[in-house]
């Protein structure tokens, strides 16, 4: 995936997440994707490849370097919370669009409070259960 589809996945699954924003206080040509005023993503330009900087656990982060060769520590952020998804061709579509999901729900979860979450980020996107009565 080059550069140009990988900022296109990760803004397109952004924006289908209740209350995102897209706002640009470092110039704009950095894309900064927020959600009740706090970063999730970031899109940039880094020699040259246009890349994504998401959140990830510390854990999840560490793993997902050591696993993708795509995968990177974050760029211009706390290496340990963040990650860069670089243009290539180990990451797919969905799993790009898993990761985005994943960082916009840590945010939520870990920064916002639970009066401010558009999402419930234990629940969302999983199927209701249905009542046996």
């Amino acid at each position: 995936m080059d550069g140009e589809m990988l900022q296109r996945v990760t803004k397109e699954r952004a924006l289908q997440l209740p209350a995102t924003e897209i706002a640009y206080p470092f110039g704009p040509e950095w894309d900064v994707f927020k959600v009740g005023g706090k970063v999730f993503m970031i899109h940039t330009e880094l020699k040259g490849d246009l890349i994504a900087v998401i959140k990830a656990r510390p854990g999840d982060s560490t793993a997902l370097q050591e696993a993708f060769d795509d995968i990177t520590p974050g760029y211009h952020m706390n290496k340990k919370h963040w990650i860069t998804l670089n243009p290539g061709g180990s990451l797919d579509q969905e799993f790009i669009e898993d990761l985005v999901t994943e960082s916009y729900l840590l945010v939520i979860e870990k920064s916002l409070p639970r009066a401010k979450w558009p999402v419930d980020p234990f629940t969302y996107g999983q199927e209701p259960t249905s009542d046996p009565a």
